[in-house]
C-alpha cells in the first residue's frame, strides 16, 4: 500500500531526506544518485505507508538525540545522533532504513548500475538455481504438530 501524503511535519520530511542522503550518498565513481535524490526521495515519501508511525518515532528520536531539529544541525552533531540511533536499534530504525533502502534499490538508475534488468521480478520472473529437495525429507516425515481446523 502506498501512501501519497505521509503524516510527516516539514522538519521531519527535511530530516528524513538528510538521513537518506547520509545512509546512501551519491557516488560519482559508480554514477548513481544518493537516496536523497528528488526522484528517489519522492518514492520514499510515497512508500512509508503503514510504517509512518515508526518512521516518525525514528525521526523524533534523532531530534532528541541531537538536541534539536536533526536536519538543522551541523554534520558532526548529525553523525553523532545517527550513530546513537544505530546503536539503539529497534523497530523504528528498522522501518526507517527499510523504506530508504527499498526505494533506493528499485530506482532504475541504481538497478542499471548494478547490471540488473530494469523491470519488476514478475510476471517474467528470474531463474532460480534448483537446490537439493531431499533436504526437506525430514520435515515431510515429521508428524503434524498443528491443530486441524477442519
Amino acid at each position: 500500500m502506498r501512501n501519497q501524503d505521509p503524516p510527516l511535519t516539514a522538519n521531519e520530511t527535511r530530516s528524513l531526506r538528510c538521513v537518506a542522503g547520509m545512509m546512501i550518498p551519491a557516488s560519482a565513481a559508480h554514477g548513481v544518485p544518493g537516496a536523497d535524490d528528488d526522484t528517489i526521495f519522492t518514492d520514499i515519501l510515497g512508500s512509508i505507508g503503514l510504517d509512518a508511525a515508526l518512521v516518525k518515532q525514528a525521526l523524533q528520536r534523532l531530534d532528541a538525540l541531537a538536541g534539536g531539529v536533526f536536519c538543522n544541525l551541523d554534520p558532526v552533531r548529525r553523525e553523532a545522533a545517527a550513530a546513537a540511533l544505530r546503536e539503539a536499534g529497534g523497530a523504528p530504525l528498522t522501518a526507517l532504513t527499510g523504506v530508504i533502502v527499498q526505494c533506493y534499490y528499485r530506482d532504475e538508475r541504481v538497478m542499471r548500475s548494478l547490471g540488473m534488468e530494469v523491470r519488476p521480478p514478475f510476471p517474467k520472473g528470474f531463474e532460480v538455481e534448483q537446490g537439493d529437495w531431499s533436504l526437506l525429507d525430514p520435515v515431510r516425515r515429521r508428524a503434524a504438530f498443528y491443530r486441524s481446523t477442519c
